[in-house]
């Protein structure tokens, strides 16, 4: 067996706890060789002497650059290819172009309704709406695809319309620009009057009749109308319906004025019009002694319900012969078919016995059916153009009011 040699001193590997302990051992100056020691004198050419023998000359402080490579950042949009530039830019420029065209828009609808508030002499400038995307190419064209303008409060004979709305089709523009327009052609049209509930109790009713819905072609009227002095309860039925193709009228029917529970008066000449008691009053005779002598003192009535001369001074002697008289059903119907208007002029005694201002009787004779007819009329006219022609083509009766759908052709505003 072989001895192995011995590993010389120097070759021996180093502990490295000792090398932490000869560290230790080592002055501070062999940290900090600088510390403790004279500066360099200027011109000895040692490092940090500033005179003419220095190795290196002084220079400014500059920050450190941490940009990676040393080169500037580039902008945002560089790394993005050509195509996708060229996408951004046309969306900014569409964006620009669809602002400028919704100006032109809004600008030629503000022209248009102050041209036809001039036009039509209307009170407030109508809503006028331009459809169509874009608008600057139709300008160019000349030609507006559709049209649509509402004018509210549009008066119309005695009544007011609350709505009149219309829309135009292909219509052709007489215009330089947006800025320039000088009139317009319409070739379709097509458009509804509402003529509102709420604006006829206020116009025709004055607060105290209220217009109502009552099938498709019928409206009810129903509040009080004053006549000298005293309230009356109104009743009447209006049927509308289309006169011709710009007109609506409309035919009064079941007009009818309760004085009280005393008498109806209902307009007219037939034996069921005029002023009449009703079947309660007839009915009350029975009971009211003085009423029923007042009547039966006069001839004309007496032919009238029908009661021999015999019966009529038995009953005028015995107020039991009266009161039989007076409650047979036969009687109290005659008496109801009495036209107490015939009897004012020749005896208005007998109306303040029964009840009755004499004043009122005047009054109701002056108020005939066209009186009562023109009160209560929802008829109205529409304008003509001077170009062209609108017609109506339905008219019905909403809950809202009555609508009337019309049609116009061949219209032009403007010059």
């Amino acid at each position: 067996m072989r001895t192995p040699h011995p590993i010389p001193a120097h070759q021996h590997p180093r502990n490295p706890y000792e090398q932490l302990a000869a560290l230790d051992d080592e002055p501070p100056e062999d940290f900090f060789p600088d510390e403790g020691r004279p500066p360099p004198e200027p011109g000895s050419g040692q490092p940090g002497s500033d005179g003419p023998g220095s190795d290196e000359p002084e220079s400014d402080w500059v920050p450190p650059n941490h940009r990676r490579g040393g080169r500037r950042r580039r902008g945002r949009f560089a790394g993005l290819p050509l195509a996708a530039k060229a996408v951004v830019g046309l969306a900014v420029l569409a964006a620009f172009l669809a602002l400028a065209d919704r100006w032109a828009l809004l600008y030629a609808e503000h022209k248009a309704a102050d041209t036809l508030k001039d036009q039509l002499g209307l009170a407030a400038a109508p809503e006028v709406e331009i459809d169509g995307f874009p608008f600057l190419t139709q300008l160019a064209d000349d030609r507006l695809d559709s049209v649509r303008v509402t004018v509210p409060d549009v008066a119309a004979d005695r009544v007011s319309l609350a709505e009149v709305s219309a829309t135009a089709k292909g219509v052709r523009l007489d215009a330089d620009g947006a800025t320039a327009v000088r009139g317009a052609r319409i070739p379709e049209l097509q458009g509804d009057v509402l003529l509102s509930f709420d604006d006829l109790n206020r116009e025709l009713g004055s607060s105290q009749v209220t217009f109502t819905g009552d099938g498709p072609d019928r409206v009810r009227a129903r509040g009080t109308l004053p006549v000298a002095g005293h309230d009356l309860l109104l009743r009447a039925d209006a049927r509308i319906r289309r006169n011709g193709d710009r007109a609506v009228s409309t035919q009064i029917g079941g007009m009818r004025l309760d004085i009280g529970d005393l008498a109806t008066y209902r307009p007219g000449t037939r034996a069921s019009e005029g002023l009449h008691l009703t079947p309660g009053a007839a009915a009350h005779l029975a009971h009211e002694t003085r009423k029923a002598k007042a009547l039966l003192s006069v001839p004309s009535v007496v032919r009238a319900l029908g009661v021999p001369d015999s019966a009529v001074r038995e009953a005028l002697r015995d107020d039991d012969r009266l009161a039989t008289l007076t409650g047979t059903p036969r009687f109290a119907h005659r008496a109801v078919r009495l036209n107490l208007v015939d009897l004012a002029a020749a005896h208005p005694e007998l109306l303040e016995r029964l009840g009755l201002d004499p004043a009122l009787l005047d009054a109701l004779s002056r108020l005939t059916r066209p009186v009562l007819t023109d009160r209560l009329s929802l008829g109205f006219r529409l304008p003509k153009p001077e170009q062209g022609e609108v017609r109506l083509r339905d008219v019905r009766v909403e809950e809202d009011g009555i609508r009337v759908r019309l049609s116009g052709a061949g219209l032009a505003f403007g010059r």
